[in-house]
């Protein structure tokens, strides 16, 4: 179970990455692909991807109430690298397509987040290698 562990707090660490490769999330576990879907279904009642696609369609839901993002940067976002397969399984999850979660779930009036600072805080901003090093050699 311990390993099952690390390798589903791999996946919470790393759900919005467009490529989590299973097999890289099996190996954390220490199983062969097939051995890591069949103990994690058995240990959290759903396989590795189901499980994915909820942490990111739970993100998503959180962004589209929040922040003032269109819907295909929310997909990005959240790690889909497809728009339709994106909108496809948030309705399945929701009952909803994302614009329709959206109309229902944002009150007139309320401000949204602004975009850019939406997507700081959702991690859309990568500094490239060496910005942290960079940035303490120029401060005074």
């Amino acid at each position: 179970m311990r390993q099952l562990r690390l390798a589903k707090d791999a996946m919470d660490r790393d759900w919005a990455e467009p490529g989590l490769d299973l097999d890289a999330v099996a190996a954390h576990a220490g199983y062969s692909r097939y051995h890591f879907i069949r103990a994690f279904k058995a240990a959290y009642g759903e396989t590795p991807g189901q499980y994915l696609t909820h942490r990111r369609i739970d993100r998503a839901e959180d962004l589209l109430r929040t922040a003032n993002l269109s819907v295909t940067e929310i997909c990005n976002l959240v790690g889909f690298s497809s728009l339709g397969t994106f909108s496809a399984r948030f309705k399945a999850w929701t009952g909803l397509t994302p614009s329709e979660y959206r109309a229902q779930h944002v009150g007139r009036g309320t401000a949204l987040i602004p975009g850019c600072y939406a997507m700081l805080w959702a991690g859309g901003f990568r500094p490239g290698p060496g910005a942290r090093e960079r940035n303490s050699e120029e401060a005074p």
